[in-house]
């Protein structure tokens, strides 16, 4: 009886092929009940990469037994690993999550490299009703279409092509002096409304931002007291430090907090979060008869009172902890425009000579319409 020969050795042992409901033949590593897709392309580094992972049990990104290579769903996964991600704060990763899962849920399946300008406007025309998420997600997709050129997946970014979507007014409202006052007419001192409105307002921070501080933020100097605190948004990036001093209104408020909690704690003494402050903010402006009030536009009125009081771009960004002027700039150029129409019209109303201007405007008119056509 002959000897029996050795089965040959696989390359790739318990890597087997299937063909997908496309009839497309793909791979996947099973063992002991588990199952780890490794693509197409059998003995790629992609191919290599996903089977040793599998056979080392080395647990991949989420979602990467389920995705197709080169899909949207490859991509999402790819860019959170990105370090364009990764230097994000946690409260804009979770904005930014909030536009790309709804996406990713419905076109997780199909490939990146077939994605054109029809489609990104078909996309975004669904969100045309609410044209600031259209905006929105077109900036998260930019982002992810860049990545995309970035893994040689793309030439082109389609979203760039795509113009956004023009917005009706100046984003959040911005408190005027009137509202304000109305809110403390409903609000005295000691409530929490009035404490959270006079601390956004008197230190122009953000939700995000105002649930965190505490008498830990105030500073003693040569100067007196001064509140200091990183944002949260750029803190990951190792943000400017925020130094200003305490205004007095708002010193007043926070002497009645004497103990060692953020100055907007809850009833249980625990920190706030900033969604929750924005719910109970909208309460407040409710209940004060302020319907298009926010938290945000607070931040907006101490931009646009430090502006009319005739602070710089530069001045005001170094108590709001803006990073470009474009934002800062508007409350500048609105301050400064009713400012610059007051000083033209003294100009035009003193001038000695005006009625003498009038008369000559009139003359030369009638001069110049006095010619006989021929």
């Amino acid at each position: 009886m002959g000897r029996r020969m050795k089965p040959l050795r696989k390359k790739f042992p318990g890597a087997t092929p299937y063909f997908d409901r496309h009839g497309k033949r793909r791979w996947r590593y099973r063992k002991g009940g588990r199952s780890v897709e490794l693509g197409t392309e059998y003995g790629s580094d992609d191919f290599v990469e996903r089977y040793e992972a599998a056979v080392k049990s080395i647990r991949r990104p989420v979602g990467i037994d389920r995705t197709i290579p080169g899909s949207v769903n490859d991509l999402v996964v790819s860019f959170y690993k990105s370090p364009v991600w990764k230097a994000l704060s946690d409260s804009t990763k979770r904005t930014y999550r909030g536009h790309i899962e709804p996406f990713r849920m419905k076109h997780g399946d199909k490939p990146v490299n077939q994605l054109e300008r029809r489609h990104v406007m078909k996309i975004l025309a669904e969100k045309a009703d609410t044209p600031a998420a259209a905006n929105n997600l077109r900036k998260r997709l930019m982002q992810l279409l860049d990545h995309a050129i970035a893994l040689d997946w793309i030439s082109t970014n389609p979203a760039r092509l795509v113009k956004p979507y023009k917005l009706d007014g100046s984003g959040f409202h911005t408190w005027d002096e009137g509202e304000i006052a109305r809110f403390f007419q409903v609000y005295e001192p000691g409530t929490m409304a009035h404490t959270a409105v006079t601390l956004m307002l008197y230190t122009g921070a953000a939700r995000v931002d105002a649930v965190k501080l505490g008498p830990w933020n105030l500073k003693q100097s040569a100067d007196g007291p001064r509140f200091e605190y990183r944002r949260q948004k750029t803190l990951k990036s190792n943000g400017v430090l925020i130094s200003i001093p305490l205004h007095p209104d708002l010193a007043e408020v926070l002497s009645a907090s004497a103990d060692d909690r953020p100055f907007l704690a809850t009833a249980y003494r625990k920190a706030r979060s900033a969604e929750g402050l924005g719910n109970k903010m909208r309460q407040w402006c409710d209940k004060a008869g302020l319907d298009a009030c926010s938290a945000h536009g607070l931040r907006k009125a101490c931009a646009r009172r430090l502006a009319e009081a005739g602070a710089s771009a530069h001045e005001i960004m170094s108590v709001t902890g803006h990073k470009t002027l474009a934002e800062v700039q508007r409350y500048t150029d609105a301050a400064m425009r009713e400012g610059l129409a007051d000083s033209a019209f003294e100009k035009l109303i003193s001038r000695p000579n005006r009625e003498q201007t009038v008369v000559n405007l009139q003359s030369r008119f009638a001069k110049n319409n006095s010619k006989v056509l021929k």
